[in-house]
């Protein structure tokens, strides 16, 4: 922080470049956001499991239930959560779960590697108090939805496969990012160490996260049109030489490349219109259709669900 660093810009549109001072700063973002959907309702979006994302949901949770303490749904929104602290995974896990539960596991080759985190303050607690201690009580058996994406990954697995295994919530979206391994840095020096990959994450029922991710209970769109290039979107599974799951046979899914194909032309068109055009609507706003389908979900009236999408495979990557 406070250091300066010299950015040359080049701008396509006046063929040339000029620099740029900027100053490093520790950036603080906010990982909670919070509204009230419609009367009885209520949304939370956690865009990242950071330091305070504990803390700062305890507040927009309490906040909900001072707006109206009888609330009759609550939407969970991971969408596009990239994942972040185990610990924070963990609390808001047993936020919604019974004390001591099973939330995720642990498992790889090395006694050291295997481990069973629970729904209970020595798992989460950073500073000895139970963070969750000033939660409505109510928030145990609020009726909950949680939207996830291909953009969810990691701790947002963890939270989601916890209360889809302990049918505490109904997992709604796409088919989740698939990071499902654990890493460990081992030192090699006094400066220097090395990160190797150690243990795979379980569901507490015992699935592998690994490359499969988290397979909603209901399949959405991300629009009333469709998911329109959602073939675009890159999977644990996608990536060459992927940690395999360690549970399932990896499949090849023919019908991938040829559904990416007709991705790339859409958005060769789409790229032709002006911003304002192709802009998806924000996660939260009254134009989120997927945030409107985990309402109706909630409401017990008909859900949109989608026509095309079901569960991916592992894709097997042929060799040269």
């Amino acid at each position: 922080p406070d250091t300066k660093v010299v950015l040359t810009i080049f701008r396509k549109d006046e063929s040339r470049t000029f620099p740029v001072t900027i100053t490093r700063e520790e950036i603080k973002t906010q990982s909670v956001k919070a509204r009230m959907i419609e009367p009885g309702y209520g949304w939370i979006r956690l865009s990242q499991f950071q330091e305070r994302t504990v803390e700062d949901f305890v507040r927009k949770a309490e906040e909900l239930y001072k707006q109206d303490p009888k609330l009759k749904g609550l939407v969970l929104d991971l969408r596009n959560d990239p994942g972040g602290l185990l610990d924070a995974a963990v609390a808001i896990s047993a936020a919604f779960l019974p004390p001591d539960v099973t939330v995720v596991t642990t498992n790889g080759q090395l006694a050291e590697s295997k481990a069973n985190f629970k729904a209970s303050p020595e798992f989460y607690a950073r500073r000895g108090a139970d963070p969750l201690k000033r939660l409505p009580a109510a928030l145990k058996s609020v009726p909950l939805v949680v939207l996830v994406n291909e953009g969810s990954a990691s701790a947002s697995e963890i939270v989601a496969g916890a209360l889809q295994d302990h049918k505490r919530a109904t997992i709604m979206g796409s088919q989740t990012f698939g990071k499902g391994s654990v890493q460990t840095v081992r030192p090699l020096g006094p400066d220097t160490g090395i990160k190797l990959t150690t243990a795979r994450y379980y569901t507490p029922s015992g699935k592998s996260i690994q490359a499969r991710g988290i397979v909603p209970d209901v399949m959405l769109d991300e629009t009333a049109e469709g998911n329109v290039f959602a073939a675009l979107r890159m999977r644990e599974a996608d990536l060459e030489k992927h940690l395999n799951n360690g549970q399932t046979e990896e499949k090849k899914d023919e019908a991938r490349e040829k559904a990416r194909e007709e991705a790339r032309k859409r958005l060769e068109e789409e790229a032709k219109k002006s911003v304002a055009e192709r802009k998806l609507p924000e996660f939260g706003t009254d134009k989120d259709f997927q945030l409107a389908q985990a309402l109706n979900q909630l409401r017990g009236k008909p859900v949109l669900v989608s026509k095309t999408q079901t569960e991916r495979k592992e894709e097997k990557k042929e060799s040269q």
